[in-house]
């Protein structure tokens, strides 16, 4: 009788396993390059009703917050990979961000990796990951609506060191006070300490100018962690009904494309 196929070693089965696919690693890698990891899930309308349910969701209890992206008419800055926004929050400071996305940690200017005003997050979610290298900075609560309305120019909502690390990285040329204002997104954001749950859950409604939501449920942890919150974050939502597999959409993405059809449409029809 002849032998089954083996996978003893010093057997020769054929080409040799892996035994960590190379996307696992090069994830894995970035992990330990990061200062922190968000894990995401984008819950389908149609099961909204159920984890909100299961998950006691109260929109009563959640924090109001403006989101306004800037960019040109064409997603210049996106296409290039960079996200500049600003957001007003409900009893607390305004903030504005300039994100770079994708991002190596490691091919970043030491001076900039070593920024206080920095953070680099490895963003996961079923089916992709992201690693992101974002630069905050507070502002007063009352000074976005003047930039976003044109009484004050929007450079005056971004640190000089903001503005560096875009002029580094957005299409040459190209000016904060030069970007169209995307927005705003109104945002319900809520904290959950849910039982049976280790950790911290938040939970973020998107409500676009249209009706559409976006749902998105995210917890946040060490590098070290990842794997660990990874499986117990699973294991919890799917004891409560959340489906895992659903069509992850993308907070940001979901605006600025919405947004720059809307003013596609607009300059449509001034010039008609």
């Amino acid at each position: 009788m002849s032998a089954g196929p083996s996978t003893e070693p010093g057997t020769d089965p054929g080409p040799a396993p892996t035994l960590v696919p190379a996307s696992v690693l090069a994830m894995m890698d970035l992990v330990a390059q990061s200062d922190s990891v968000e894990l995401k899930l984008t819950v389908p309308a149609s099961a909204y009703r159920v984890g909100a349910r299961a998950l006691e969701i109260d929109p009563i209890a959640a924090q109001i917050r403006q989101v306004y992206f800037f960019d040109t008419p064409d997603l210049a800055l996106d296409r290039s990979g960079v996200v500049v926004r600003a957001r007003r929050i409900q009893g607390r400071d305004a903030d504005s961000t300039v994100k770079l996305r994708p991002v190596v940690p490691d091919d970043l200017p030491a001076d900039v990796r070593r920024s206080p005003q920095l953070t680099v997050e490895l963003d996961a979610m079923p089916g992709g990951y992201v690693c992101s290298a974002s630069m905050r900075h507070r502002v007063p609560p009352d000074a976005v609506l003047p930039a976003v309305t044109g009484r004050q120019p929007l450079h005056g909502l971004f640190s000089k060191e903001q503005r560096r690390f875009l002029a580094a990285h957005a299409p040459q040329g190209l000016e904060i006070d030069d970007l169209a204002v995307l927005g705003p997104i109104l945002v319900l954001k809520q904290r959950l300490e849910p039982a049976g749950f280790s950790r911290r859950l938040v939970v973020e409604l998107w409500t676009y100018p249209d009706g559409a939501r976006v749902v998105e449920l995210s917890t946040k942890c060490a590098p070290g962690e990842a794997v660990a919150v990874a499986l117990e974050t699973r294991r919890f939502l799917t004891s409560k009904g959340v489906p895992l597999g659903g069509d992850q959409q993308t907070k940001t993405r979901t605006a600025l494309e919405f947004f720059a059809a809307e003013l596609a449409a607009q300059a449509g029809s001034a010039g008609a």
